[in-house]
């Protein structure tokens, strides 16, 4: 990749901490930078910034490639962590510094922001007017070692503090799908709605996948969301699709799991909520270690030469020759 390919996108969704994570490890995101921005006063520290005597906002600044990350898919994982009705902070976050912002680095991206504000707007999600600013970008300022990466460093003190200002609640009522349950019995076979409502489990080497030698990707048989590929596939013997990777990890979710007098992580779809299976740490060493295990029930497959068809034409560079 050149230089030529990477893009800057700037984002101010409150306190920094929490606007790390939802952007890292994504597929085409280089690096994430926490810092300072908006303001006048150069090289401004932590404490100077919190007075709000500065101009500054927190925000995170994403070195991304755009090929593999478009500028929208950035724009709508900002919009579902901010609460973007709130002109006075974010949360239990207080004051100027905490605004939310979006910096926009060139004419297309504030084209998109102001498209991607609008659909918001007219979406109906939020009673209350989008107050969301979107402005030029200006110097940003990094902030602090001890802010970088907050999430991984404190993480513990991070989990607690996400929940407790308000943050994780918001989003989980706003953004969660609402599934009717109804409409879901007569779209899905039994099998299918008993998975992924019922967190139920299919019978191994009776499923449709376990054995798949296709290439393409493994969508959420509810919301059609892109979960894993065909390239992250092997056989684990254990009857059931096995993927060393999700596609995107923001993607899905991790719970613990406490049922059948077992200790286990349980895997299931951001976007749909619906349970896919369970990841363990037997997998390949040499590809990370871990094994997603997954029911066929939860999924759909579509095949390579099917992913512009049916609207999924960015996820072709997955099995481009010179990405192998």
């Amino acid at each position: 990749m050149s230089d030529t390919t990477k893009e800057y996108a700037t984002f101010a969704g409150g306190c920094f901490w929490c606007m790390v994570e939802p952007f890292d490890n994504r597929p085409g995101v280089i690096r994430i930078t926490s810092g300072y921005t908006g303001g006048t006063v150069p090289n401004p520290t932590y404490e100077q910034v919190c007075s709000n005597t500065t101009g500054h906002v927190e925000a995170v600044q994403i070195e991304f490639d755009p090929t593999m990350m478009p500028y929208q898919k950035l724009l709508d994982t900002f919009w579902q962590q901010i609460d973007p009705t709130d002109p006075n902070g974010q949360f239990n976050d207080r004051g100027e510094s905490y605004h939310t912002t979006i910096f926009y680095h060139n004419e297309q991206q504030r084209q998109q922001a102001e498209a991607s504000k609008q659909a918001l707007e007219a979406s109906g999600k939020f009673s209350k007017p989008i107050v969301t600013k979107i402005l030029p970008a200006k110097p940003f300022y990094p902030a602090e070692e001890q802010h970088q990466e907050y999430y991984k460093k404190q993480s513990f003190h991070y989990r607690l503090y996400k929940k407790g200002s308000g943050r994780e609640d918001f989003i989980n009522k706003h953004w969660k799908s609402k599934v009717n349950k109804v409409d879901l019995k007569k779209k899905l076979t039994p099998i299918q709605y008993h998975v992924t409502q019922e967190n139920g489990t299919e019978r191994p080497f009776q499923n449709e996948y376990w054995n798949n030698d296709q290439e393409g990707i493994y969508v959420d048989i509810v919301s059609g969301e892109p979960l894993f590929s065909s390239k992250d596939q092997y056989d684990a013997g254990c009857g059931w699709p096995s993927f060393t990777k999700p596609i995107d990890d923001y993607q899905l979710k991790e719970k613990l799991d406490t049922s059948h007098g077992m200790i286990r992580t349980e895997v299931r779809s951001k976007d749909a909520d619906s349970h896919l299976g369970h990841v363990f740490e037997d997998g390949p060493k040499d590809q990370g270690g871990l094994r997603y295990c997954i029911n066929s029930a939860a999924l759909r497959f579509v095949p390579k030469e099917k992913l512009k068809e049916e609207g999924y034409e960015e996820y072709e560079r997955l099995f481009d020759v010179d990405e192998v």
